[in-house]
């Protein structure tokens, strides 16, 4: 519990995230490093102008974010001093389905509660957002406070970074494998994201699957679908030409292209058809 810390963090209004993830944000953080590394998940930290860190004896610290991986979703933060308790990445071998694991979680300050289960699937997770994991950590252990703390083994390491909360019998919580941090860390920390990742197309749109149709049930303002004309309730029907059957489908052929390229929809709207043409964003760039 000392090497988990409650993480507070200020966003100002005007951000581009606020409308959807607030001004005022709460997350849990892990210490994985004893220099003053914590790990967490991007969503607490997009867009923060002022971040404070509680730790397990109720110290509060300044951090800043020293990298963010919008592909996978991990945050990493760096504060000040040195000899912090910390916990270790897992490595070989990777975290297995069976395997007995626990959630730490922040509930507030100096506060910690734990949940244990086990790991009942490494299957694909695609999100609403444009995100998708090739391979996530479903749990049946449920987080029991505030997202972005640390999924356990049995031996005190890390295998991954819980995220998010889901309704689905026997998975009961979604965790980010580490080693999206271990693998990359060097790379994360020199330039502060996964440079060597070439840059996919965004569009700024919360979609959902309807009878088999990617349906718009978002559009983030100002991002480009919004400039594009995309509205909430459009189902597109082909991209480039290519009719996409499915969400994961419709993630795969926007992001052949990268980010800035043109990018063509048709698109239904009101017992009709329309093609529209999105000069695609990076995500990166627009919640900087």
């Amino acid at each position: 519990m000392p090497a988990t810390v409650h993480l507070r963090v200020a966003v100002p209004e005007r951000h581009p995230s606020a409308a959807v993830l607030g001004t005022e944000r709460a997350g849990t953080g892990t210490l994985i490093d004893a220099g003053g590394l914590i790990l967490t998940v991007n969503y607490v930290v997009i867009g923060a102008s002022g971040i404070t860190v509680t730790l397990f004896d109720g110290r509060e610290l300044a951090a800043e974010v020293v990298a963010q991986d919008y592909y996978s979703g991990i945050a990493v933060l760096a504060m000040k001093g040195g000899g912090f308790p910390a916990l270790p990445a897992r490595s070989a071998p990777e975290a297995a389905v069976g395997d007995d694991v626990f959630i730490l979680a922040s509930v507030g300050e100096s506060a910690r509660r734990a949940s244990s289960g086990g790991i009942s699937s490494l299957a694909a997770f695609e999100a609403n957002w444009e995100y998708t994991l090739d391979r996530a950590i479903y749990t049946t252990a449920m987080n029991p406070g505030l997202g972005g703390g640390p999924l356990v083994d049995t031996l005190g390491r890390v295998v991954g970074v819980v995220s998010l909360n889901l309704n689905e019998i026997g998975r009961f919580a979604l965790a980010i494998p580490i080693e999206h941090y271990r693998d990359w860390r060097g790379e994360l920390l020199q330039y502060g994201r996964r440079a060597s990742r070439p840059s996919r197309a965004w569009l700024g749109i919360f979609s959902a699957m309807v009878r088999r149709h990617v349906v718009v049930a978002g559009v983030l303002p100002g991002a480009p679908a919004a400039e594009a004309g995309l509205a909430q309730g459009d189902v597109i029907l082909e991209v480039d030409d290519v009719e996409v059957a499915s969400r994961r489908d419709f993630y795969e052929r926007l992001w052949a292209h990268r980010g800035g390229e043109r990018i063509q929809l048709l698109v239904y709207r009101n017992t009709a058809t329309l093609t529209l043409t999105v000069a695609s964003g990076d995500v990166e760039d627009f919640l900087a």
